[in-house]
């Protein structure tokens, strides 16, 4: 009841370790048993053949174990009376896990009837059944952590019960995983068989027989034929099921690539089920590979005070900021610090994967369960980041005024282990050099651009180039705003409107005051001689919270923006038009010519002043874009002019009206940049970076890749009010309820008995 979602996880995860005492105690009586009371030697007078023995008590053993978990039943009758709302449980998911138990169950009874042929003591055969059923469940995967066995390592595990059932204990049936459980069964019912017959069988032709067996598993369980029947998830919402772009690029995967999740340690139960989910999506990647994933699980907690301060700065170092998290005991809350990321790499080079989604007005299970979905978008896009052999070219143009190499640090330095970032001069760049880029940024340029910069952003274009367009129209600057105390508002002559106009966008010489917004420091007055700082909601500055499902913005928190405008669409057949990002609706648009100023804070807002529609301030475009310079001379500045009327490969643009949603603010202590999207003062981590890294993501890459964003996973949940209130009478239900219903099926069935076979005595 403490876990919180409407899942029988913790049980299908628990119950194998029972089951580990359960089977064996119920088979240890099977053939060791008839041996001790002499009744074995009589068994064998009858017209029944070994085969027919051992099958006989395999089924009779395994079928008393399935009666023992027939009671378990309860638990999903009861979750689908506790789930909020009722009857929000995946059925289809819990069947799957059903049927992955049974399995596992026949699997443990097989290993306890070999070991009850063994031996003529019930107790010997119970004790070896244990030790085997722990070693064939948990041991292989165990030894294959062994140092000498690293580069065997999935090899070793997947011999072993628990690398096969982790995934039908998820409601998934692989065949791989069902052929090998059958084989399972199947080589210790006929090493029972061989065992008991020895006697009277020539042992040459035992040894065959295990020869054949043998060869036979080895044979059906090799990749060709498991791979013939794929498989089947049970699940509601097909959660464990991966797309097919993932499937393909992990089946190309050729070299080994390492996935280490840092969330380890202590975790409250939503944490640890996006902890669960990464692990096991990074081990059906591993399977789905053949190997070439690796998967390891790091609790930066573990180790002595020195080793876990060694572990932290290294991970702080590579950009991974911990959070803090408050973790409730029987004696009160703890403090405790989580690194919720992972860190895919090959060879030297990695990719920073941010397991946790933060979303601003969302509950934490809302979080978590974004997070979870996020989770195959994000580990597959670090993999084929990484197993590209060619690495894209991103240029972020310089000599228009363009922000400093300080300012657009981290914006550049996001892309450098799967990308080669750097600057890209217009004027002095040639046509056939261009062609060499994937991605162009224009990063908030503040002066003219030439027509021959123009020619080559439409030679760029027309040649299937993507560019990402992050335009201030207006001139607007909270430092002049701090010196002249207002300012007014005038346009950026950028030359730029008709290109931008031609290719579907209009940026509009506006700025936004939205009630949504971020704070900036301001001096409120002075105590004894000391200005006192407050931190104030500044309109200019608007929080965008992202609400259309394309997903490049899907489920991300806000994206801080400073003195952003409107964006307009132009009609245009062949270009395909998205408006992506909007303000909140409760906007002022501010047009050039009128005046703003820091007094404005002073002045307490009216919401009916700010009601309005949400304005566009961001678009995607694709498509063939037109020939800008189509019927007009080639611009001074250009060497070797090419005729394009003829070249229009598709293209694609994200055209936002702000260039300061790209900019780092700086340390004003020693002059280093903070993470993109960090606010100093509020101290506040905004999704500007994930926005631009899926931006990027969908300029560069196909749009099968960006569309797993929008995978879907429903949450479900227990009624906590419910569970709270009533916790007491549902924790009695299901720990009574099975014992009550196995005494009484007992006593029914020895009331029975004692009527079948009590012989009525006349007087």
């Amino acid at each position: 009841l403490d876990y919180g979602y409407a899942s029988l996880e913790p049980f299908f995860n628990l119950a194998p370790y029972l089951l580990l005492l359960l089977v064996p105690a119920i088979s240890m009586q099977s053939i060791a048993g008839e041996k001790a009371n002499g009744t074995f030697d009589l068994l064998l007078s009858k017209p029944i053949t070994f085969i027919e023995i051992v099958v006989g008590k395999f089924l009779g053993s395994w079928t008393v174990s399935l009666l023992a978990l027939l009671p378990t039943l309860l638990y999903p009758i009861c979750l689908y009376a506790l789930a909020a709302p009722s009857g929000n449980i995946d059925t289809g998911g819990i069947i799957g896990s059903y049927i992955g138990l049974y399995l596992l169950t026949a699997a443990f009874t097989s290993i306890s009837i070999f070991s009850s042929s063994l031996t003529h003591n019930p107790i010997i055969a119970f004790l070896l059944a244990v030790v085997l059923c722990f070693f064939g469940y948990y041991g292989f995967d165990s030894v294959s952590k062994f140092p000498f066995l690293y580069k065997y390592e999935d090899i070793v595990a997947s011999l072993g019960i628990q690398y096969h059932y982790e995934a039908l204990s998820r409601g998934v049936m692989i065949a791989a995983d069902f052929i090998y459980l059958l084989s399972f069964i199947g080589l210790f019912i006929v090493l029972s068989i061989g065992h008991l017959g020895r006697k009277f069988t020539n042992r040459k032709r035992t040894f065959t027989v295990y020869g054949i067996a043998v060869l036979t598993i080895l044979l059906i369980n090799q990749n060709f034929i498991t791979n013939l029947f794929g498989r089947i998830d049970f699940t509601e919402d097909k959660r464990y099921t991966l797309s097919d772009t993932t499937i393909d690029i992990l089946k190309n995967t050729n070299e080994n690539i390492h996935i280490t999740i840092f969330l380890d340690g202590e975790l409250p139960s939503g944490f640890s089920r996006l902890r669960q989910s990464a692990i096991d999506l990074a081990r059906d990647m591993n399977r789905l590979s053949k190997g070439a994933i690796k998967v390891h699980v790091i609790n930066p907690q573990e180790g002595s005070e020195a080793e876990q301060q060694q572990i932290m700065e290294a991970l702080i170092d590579r950009g991974l900021q911990p959070t803090n998290l408050n973790v409730k005991k029987n004696t009160g809350y703890s403090q405790n610090l989580i690194f919720p990321f992972a860190i895919v790499n090959k060879g030297e080079e990695e990719v920073n994967v941010n397991l946790l989604q933060n979303k601003i007005g969302l509950s934490p299970e809302q979080v978590l369960n974004n997070s979870v979905q996020n989770l195959e978008y994000s580990f597959i896009s670090a993999i084929k980041k990484l197993s590209s052999s060619v690495k894209p070219f991103i240029g972020f143009t310089e000599g228009h005024g363009e922000p400093t190499d300080l300012e657009l640090y981290d914006a550049m330095h996001t892309f450098a282990p799967a990308h080669q970032v750097g600057r890209i001069n217009l004027d002095s760049i040639e046509l056939q050099d261009l062609q060499k880029f994937a991605v162009l940024v224009i990063a908030k340029p503040q002066t003219k651009f030439s027509e021959s910069d123009k020619y080559k952003i439409d030679y760029f274009v027309r040649n299937g180039g993507a560019v990402l367009w992050a335009i201030d129209q207006v001139n607007a600057n909270i430092e002049n705003l701090r010196q002249a105390g207002s300012q007014v508002l005038l346009g950026n002559e950028l030359n730029l409107d008709d290109q931008l106009f031609l290719y579907g966008a209009r940026l509009n010489y506006d700025i936004l005051a939205d009630m949504n917004c971020a704070q900036i420091p301001m001096s409120i007055g002075h105590i004894n001689g000391q200005p006192q700082i407050e931190l104030t909601p500044w309109f200019f500055y608007p929080i965008l919270m992202p609400t259309r499902p394309h997903p490049i913005v899907k489920n991300l928190d806000g994206i801080r923006t400073e003195f952003i405008g409107t964006v307009d669409t132009i009609a245009n057949p062949q270009v395909k038009k998205e408006v992506i990002l909007e303000s909140s609706p409760f906007t002022q648009a501010h047009k050039t010519g009128s005046s703003i100023s820091l007094r404005m804070i002073e002045d307490q807002p009216d919401p009916e002043t700010f009601r309005s529609e949400q304005k566009p301030v961001a678009v995607l475009l694709s498509g063939h874009f037109p020939y800008v310079f189509q019927g007009r001379p080639t611009p001074a500045g250009i060497a070797n002019p090419v005729d394009l009327t003829h070249v229009s490969k598709p293209a694609k643009m994200f055209v936002i009206g702000d260039g300061d949603w790209l900019i780092n603010q700086i340390n004003g202590k020693d002059g280093s940049p903070y993470p993109l999207g960090w606010d100093k003062f509020t101290e506040q981590q905004f999704a500007n970076k994930t926005l631009l890294q899926n931006v990027v993501d969908y300029l560069t890459n196909d749009e099968q890749l960006i569309s797993l964003r929008n995978k879907e996973v429903k949450l479900r949940l227990l009624d906590q009010a419910q569970v709270k209130q009533h916790k007491t009478k549902w924790q009695l239900i299901n720990v009574l309820s099975p014992l009550l219903m196995l005494i009484g099926i007992g006593a029914i069935q020895q009331g029975m008995r004692k009527k079948k076979y009590t012989k009525k005595v006349a007087i």
